[in-house]
C-alpha cells in the first residue's frame, strides 16, 4: 500500500472526531473518502498532509511516517486544498514559479516542470493571465498543477470540486483521471458529492470519525440486495411498524420518509398501496446508492 493508515484517532476536546479507524490506498488507485460535513473528512486530511499530529495511531505514505518523517512525506505528496491557496494578483506562471521555489526548483528544470504540468493540466495558453480573470474551474486546475511541480506520487484532494459548476467538475475529473492513467498518480480525495464518489476505484464511507463501509462503489451498493421504495405519509414513524408488522421488512424513517431495502421492489409497492389504502401520498423506487448504502451503515443521509 502505498498509503497505509493504522488505528487513527483523534479528539478535539471531548469531541472524537477520528475513532481508531484504518486503511490501505494501493498504487495508481482513486481512493474515496466519503461522508458528511463534520464525520473526519478534514482532520483526517490534515494528518495525512503533515498538517498535523494525530492524537494516537499511525499513518504512513510511501513507506515514510507522517509525524516523524513530514518532510520526507512533504516530498512525495501533492496537496490541492478545499480553499484555494493561489495569489489572486499574480500570473498563472507566477504562481507555479513561486511554488517551485518552495521545493528547490529553479532556472530549467523549475522551467521544464512547468511546461509539463501546464500541458498536462491544459492551462499552457493562460500562464501570463492573472488569476483573478480565471473561471473556477480553471483555478482549480491551477491549483493542481502547483501540487505536481515537484512530481508527487501521491496526490490528495479535499473537496476540490467545491464551487464549480458541473462542466467544470467533469472536466475536473477528466484531469484527474489522465493523471492516475497516464501518469501513474495515486489519488486520495474526499468528497461528500455522490456522482464524484461513484468515480472512484474504492471508498471508506466516514461517519461520526468511524470507517462504516470500505470497497468498490459496486461492492457497496450490491450489500442493499435489492431495490429501495421511499414512501411518503402522515405518520411516518407509525407507517415504519406498520409496515415491519405487516410484511416483516425492517422499514426505517430517514429524513421524514419511510425507506425499505427490498428484492422486486416493485412488486412491494403493489402489495403496500393495497395494504394501506389511502394513507401512501407518493412512493418512489430506485436502485442503490452510495447514499443508500450511507443510510443502510449509519441510518443518516450525507447531504
Amino acid at each position: 500500500m502505498i498509503v497505509q493508515v493504522d488505528r487513527l484517532t483523534h479528539r478535539y476536546g471531548g469531541r472524537v472526531a477520528l475513532d481508531d479507524i484504518s486503511f490501505g490506498v494501493r498504487p495508481q488507485e482513486i481512493f474515496g473518502l466519503l461522508g458528511p460535513n463534520g464525520g473526519g473528512k478534514s482532520t483526517l486530511f490534515r494528518i495525512l498532509s503533515t498538517m498535523m499530529a494525530p492524537a494516537s495511531g499511525e499513518a504512513r505514505i510511501a513507506g515514510h511516517d507522517v509525524v516523524r518523517e513530514a518532510a520526507l512525506v512533504r516530498k512525495r505528496i501533492g496537496v490541492v486544498f478545499q480553499s484555494q491557496s493561489l495569489d489572486r494578483s499574480l500570473t498563472v506562471a507566477e504562481n507555479l514559479r513561486s511554488q517551485g521555489h518552495l521545493y528547490g526548483l529553479a532556472g530549467r528544470p523549475l522551467a521544464h516542470r512547468m511546461a509539463v504540468v501546464m500541458a498536462r493540466l491544459g492551462i499552457a495558453d493562460r500562464r501570463d493571465e492573472l488569476v483573478e480573470k480565471l473561471s473556477g474551474g480553471l483555478r482549480r486546475r491551477v491549483e493542481i498543477a502547483k501540487a505536481l511541480l515537484h512530481e508527487p506520487s501521491v496526490l490528495l484532494m479535499d473537496e476540490a470540486s467545491t464551487g464549480l459548476d458541473p462542466r467544470a467538475r467533469m472536466e475536473l475529473w477528466q484531469y484527474v483521471q489522465e493523471l492516475r492513467g497516464q501518469d501513474g498518480i495515486t489519488i486520495l480525495l474526499t468528497s461528500h458529492i455522490l456522482d464524484e464518489a461513484d468515480r472512484c476505484d474504492r471508498l471508506a464511507l466516514l461517519h461520526q470519525g468511524r470507517i462504516v463501509a470500505e470497497g468498490t462503489p459496486a461492492e457497496l451498493k450490491g450489500e442493499i440486495g435489492g431495490d429501495v421504495v421511499v414512501l411518503e405519509v402522515a405518520d411516518p414513524p407509525a407507517m415504519e411498524r406498520r409496515v415491519a408488522a405487516r410484511f416483516g421488512l425492517a422499514a426505517r424513517v430517514v429524513d421524514g420518509k419511510v425507506r425499505v431495502e427490498i428484492a422486486n421492489g416493485h412488486r412491494f409497492i403493489t402489495e403496500v398501496v393495497e395494504a394501506f389504502p389511502g394513507e401512501i401520498e407518493s412512493v418512489a423506487l430506485h436502485k442503490p446508492t452510495l447514499e443508500d448504502v450511507f443510510v443502510h451503515e449509519t441510518g443518516a443521509l450525507i447531504c
